[in-house]
């Protein structure tokens, strides 16, 4: 499973948070990898670098299944951790439901 991160203009995008993210998502989805050719993440700062408030960090998803349109959700919190652990979360609820669906077609 390929992850790929994008920033916005307001949040670093360093090495350190891409390996930190990349392999937070991998550990959450593992049991879809053979599943999933790859995700997008997208972390954006909705309050333009100002005072971070609950909910200012927004992460993106769209995850790849094979033999599926794109999967996209969003999750907002107060940092970059809250964001990318809710994203990922409803992400493995969103494939449960995508799958089980397929299955019982």
């Amino acid at each position: 499973m390929l992850v790929q991160i994008h920033t916005d203009n307001h949040i670093e995008g360093t090495d350190a948070l891409a390996q930190w993210a990349s392999s937070s998502i991998q550990a959450a989805l593992a049991r879809f990898s053979g599943q999933i050719t790859r995700v997008e993440v997208h972390l954006s700062d909705e309050n333009a670098g100002k005072k971070n408030t609950q909910g200012s960090i927004q992460c993106t998803l769209e995850t790849r299944l094979e033999g599926h349109q794109p999967l996209v959700l969003k999750h907002q919190g107060a940092n970059l951790n809250q964001a990318i652990e809710g994203a990922t979360e409803k992400m493995g609820r969103l494939i449960d439901s995508t799958l089980g669906k397929t299955a019982r077609s």
